[in-house]
């Protein structure tokens, strides 16, 4: 009214002398004489925060009345309202929220606590929606979260039964999203849960893959894999919304413990055999290229590829010779995603042969083959899976019991030698089939010990097989049919010397790949210090295997005597390439 008044005098002479505006010169009146008044100013501040207080403690209070007085503060100017009000509002805040939150971490768990963290933080935004300064939304919810999540954060995720860990073995994805959500608004908050996270996965991951028990059934052991696989993707899809870097911590701590255990490869492609082997019982064709996506995950974890590469070959030559693949079109579409991952060579090469002298019968047969194969074509060669294939075989037991037997080339070459003798030692049948000895025990106890196959008898009467044993045909086996298919005794994982082997054969496939890549290098470069070749050809082949230094540096010394390389003359950690 004052300012209507005056009005001409406040546009005319107020503006040309620059005075203080009538309006301005009021509000500085009040600020003085009323809001910093000695009888007004502490009473007015002290019952403001009162009021704020009973609100958050469940009492109602004249939110319109709060909104008139501090949108006073702010026509009285900023540091009016920071000075008289804001500044004591938030002290006022940091102290109750503290000793709220010391209240709730004592008597609450970890679920219960965020829960009870969480609503203070809506509150307070909702109070600033209905009578603060828009501008003070951000410092309050900042208080809260400092003496709610900050100067706890490290025991609530540590808190014993109840805290990250337990959280996430009892898949609480409501309290897990709840703990992102408000960890994500402080520093650090989120680093800490993804560390503790990455410390339980890579612990568990750890004890399951080298649990000796744990380890007896290679199926078991992947799908125990797979499952912990599922299990923190739904974590982290549901309840730490596809964070890439929880998805990228997750990764890291799979490949980490996944390689602790070096038959992990071996047992994979074991896993992979099962399924194309044996089918997955009510499972559709969609869900078998799921599983195998989910198989090729835990591929690329392993760091020796070129392991799972060997057995998978084996495996797979095994299961397309002797026609014991449950869906062609299953083992093509694995193929291909192999190839996609590691490139087109990586089914070219089959098995090595291994050794076994074939009946004289078969053996003519398969020199005609050999000279009628080699005849027709030109540049390739002929080379005898013995290991693989089956053969049917006409047997009379006893007087006139007759049967016709389906078995593998091994068990055929062991059957054929008791057309010429009634008893054999084991030693004998060994050095007349040169069938390795594993394979060869494998045989002979599906012949010998499987009820309904038994066509063996042996002596002593035992489950193992020892090189003095001897073996006699069980004249008095008979069958339900006439035709009887006796199978093989699978070996679910390697013996130790066929583990040895097969490691043995890797570690030699691996030199020239690495003599390959130091070439490629220092064509590339023609001068390189030994620390970077060692860096780039690491690099290079990490997609296959994780290259040893140690080996690395061997293939230089191999590629220095052949000429391929040489040592600078005054620093002999500098090599040249030598055109």
């Amino acid at each position: 009214m004052i300012r209507d008044i005056l009005m001409y005098m406040d546009r005319t002479y107020v503006t040309t002398t620059r005075k203080t505006h009538v309006h301005e010169l009021g509000l500085n009146l009040w600020r003085d004489n009323i809001v910093h008044s000695s009888k007004i100013q502490t009473r007015l501040l002290n019952t403001l925060l009162d009021l704020v207080h009973k609100e958050r403690t469940g009492e109602v209070i004249d939110r319109l009345l709060m909104r008139n007085v501090i949108k006073m503060f702010m026509d009285l100017g900023e540091s009016v309202c920071q000075v008289d009000f804001e500044k004591p509002f938030l002290e006022a805040s940091a102290e109750f929220y503290k000793v709220k939150s010391q209240e709730f971490i004592e008597s609450c768990d970890c679920g219960e606590y965020l829960k009870k963290a969480e609503k203070p933080l809506n509150e307070e935004v909702e109070r600033v929606a209905h009578y603060l300064d828009a501008k003070s939304e951000e410092k309050i919810t900042s208080v809260v979260e400092r003496e709610m999540i900050t100067n706890h954060m490290q025991r609530l995720v540590h808190m014993e039964n109840s805290g990250l860990v337990n959280m996430l073995l009892n898949d609480r994805y409501e309290d897990l999203a709840r703990m992102y959500s408000l960890f994500r608004r402080v520093t650090n908050g989120l680093v800490t849960v993804r560390d503790v996270m990455t410390l339980h996965l890579r612990e568990m991951g750890k004890q399951l893959v080298t649990d000796p028990e744990k380890s007896k059934d290679p199926v078991e052991f992947v799908q125990r894999l797979l499952g912990e696989r599922d299990k923190y993707d739904k974590i982290i899809v549901t309840s730490f919304y596809n964070d890439k870097t929880f998805q990228n911590a997750s990764n890291s701590s799979f490949e980490y413990f996944i390689n602790l255990n070096t038959r992990s490869p071996e047992f994979i492609s074991l896993f992979v055999d099962d399924k194309l082997r044996k089918g997955m019982k009510g499972v559709i064709e969609d869900d078998v290229e799921v599983i195998f996506d989910k198989v090729m995950m835990l591929f690329r974890y392993l760091q020796g590829k070129d392991v799972f590469e060997k057995y998978y070959k084996q495996h797979l030559a095994k299961r397309l010779l002797s026609g014991k693949t449950v869906s062609h079109d299953a083992e093509r579409n694995l193929i291909v995603k192999l190839k996609t991952e590691c490139g087109y060579q990586f089914t070219s090469n089959s098995k090595p042969i291994l050794p076994c002298n074939l009946p004289a019968e078969v053996s003519v047969l398969c020199e005609k083959f050999r000279s009628y194969y080699l005849g027709t074509h030109t540049g390739r060669r002929l080379s005898w899976q013995t290991n693989m294939g089956t053969a049917d075989i006409k047997a009379v037991f006893g007087k006139a019991q007759r049967h016709e037997l389906n078995v593998s080339n091994f068990q055929m070459c062991v059957l054929m030698l008791f057309n010429n003798s009634d008893r054999l030692s084991y030693k004998e049948i060994e050095q007349a089939t040169e069938i390795p000895s594993s394979d060869l025990k494998r045989c002979l106890q599906s012949m010998a010990f499987v009820k309904g196959k038994n066509v063996f008898k042996k002596v002593p009467m035992s489950k193992d097989i020892g090189e003095e044993d001897s073996f006699v045909v069980n004249e008095k086996f008979t069958g339900k049919f006439y035709k009887v298919k006796i199978g093989t005794v699978v070996a679910q994982k390697e013996t130790e010397p066929e583990k040895q082997e097969t490691r043995h054969r890797v570690e030699e496939d691996r030199k020239p790949q690495i003599e390959a890549a130091i070439v490629r290098i220092m064509k590339a470069r023609r001068v390189l210090d030994h620390n970077n070749i060692i860096a780039e050809v690491t690099k290079q082949l990490q997609s296959r295997f994780l290259a040893n230094p140690t080996e690395i540096k061997k293939r230089i010394e191999s590629l220095i005597e052949r000429d391929f390389l040489e040592r600078n003359s005054t620093d002999r950690k500098l090599y040249r390439y030598l055109a």
